[in-house]
């Protein structure tokens, strides 16, 4: 790695007022740790390069633990409002009763207890960006309340009797999936289109397994920087094993899994959370989304899809990543092995495959 300083691919906060959080940007690991090589994560990369200097809205959508925060505040880095905050509103987090206070504040005398002005999160974010992470969890009508904000800048607080206006860009995180909400009745569809102006969909960890080993070295050199500790690099073994599991909790689950790595000092904590699962055939289950409708279809080919990967891994190790041996192995034409094999993103260990005929 490049000695960059460290970052988490977890909750970064660096300041707070009553409860608010109003954070600087994150530090952040280089680029080339956060977008890797995978085509996904390229398209990710050049949709942030296209919206330097602007403050459109961004909507950044996928799984938990695939780096949206981090995304957003690289897109609030880059943006017309950096030189202002980056203030974070975990949706799920505040209670119910509590969200349209802390997002919009109140005033003297609003309600019992009230004996001063407080200001909101929204107002914290005059002249910076606010991130609204997990937005699908905000209801009904703090949603009507967001809409307007996103309409005319204006908002009021609790109590108020006027409107307050701000200048602040608005980056939102969710991993539901909201179309489906719109059509199950639970989330405005046109809230959603306001928020929605740019979208940035971040892949899962299962969907760039070719950049597992550069996020492993870096986390690895971050925690033995950290921890005081020297834990060796991963025996190559274990990393094809890395490559190949499904990664439910995405990179926060990986980063955990260094971080005992490092303190404890032994594989054997890696192998004791890949194992079972294996044993219990869920090594190969994909991450399922109840937030919305199930296409059964579609699990049972992301299956096949995992278990197909397996087999093919399986064989090239057997062949000693010889890719002829391997498709002959296999009864299939060399031209459908190379095909697979870059559609799965796998490579032997300590190197890269030649797609090139």
């Amino acid at each position: 790695m490049n000695g960059s300083t460290p970052a988490m691919y977890g909750v970064v906060a660096h300041g707070a007022l009553d409860r608010v959080t109003a954070s600087t940007p994150a530090l952040r690991p280089p680029h080339s740790v956060v977008f890797g090589t995978t085509a996904k994560m390229q398209m990710v990369r050049q949709k942030i390069e296209k919206i330097k200097g602007t403050d459109l809205p961004v909507l950044i959508q996928g799984e938990s633990g695939t780096g949206k925060e981090i995304i957003a505040h690289m897109i609030h880095a880059t943006s017309r409002s950096a030189t202002g905050k980056f203030v974070k509103v975990n949706c799920p987090a505040i209670p119910a009763s509590l969200v349209e206070s802390e997002l919009f504040g109140y005033e003297r005398g609003a309600f019992t207890g009230a004996n001063g002005n407080k200001p909101g999160r929204v107002e914290l974010a005059n002249g910076g960006s606010l991130f609204l992470d997990e937005i699908g969890e905000l209801d009904g009508a703090l949603q009507a309340k967001l809409l307007q904000l996103l309409q005319d800048g204006k908002f009021c607080p609790i109590g108020g009797q006027l409107d307050k206006r701000v200048e602040i860009r608005v980056i939102c995180a969710t991993n539901r999936d909201l179309e489906a909400e719109i059509a199950g009745g639970t989330f405005r569809q046109d809230l959603f289109y306001r928020i929605n102006v740019v979208n940035l969909r971040l892949p899962s960890l299962r969907e760039r397994r070719a950049d597992i080993p550069e996020i492993v070295a870096y986390f690895l050199n971050f925690y033995n920087e950290k921890f005081n500790c020297s834990a060796q690099p991963l025996s190559a073994r274990l990393m094809l094993g890395l490559q190949q599991y499904h990664w439910p909790g995405n990179i926060r689950q990986l980063e955990n899994l260094m971080k005992r790595y490092v303190i404890l000092g032994s594989e054997d904590v890696i192998e004791s959370e890949l194992l079972p699962r294996e044993q219990g055939n869920e090594y190969i289950l994909p991450e399922i989304s109840f937030a919305g409708p199930i296409s059964l279809k579609k699990v049972m080919r992301q299956m096949v899809r995992e278990m197909e990967t397996r087999i093919i891994v399986k064989i090239l190790q057997e062949n000693q990543w010889n890719r002829k041996r391997a498709a002959k192995a296999l009864s299939i034409s060399y031209r459908a092995l190379l095909y697979k094999v870059k559609q799965a993103q796998v490579a032997p260990p300590g190197g890269s495959l030649n797609f090139e005929e």
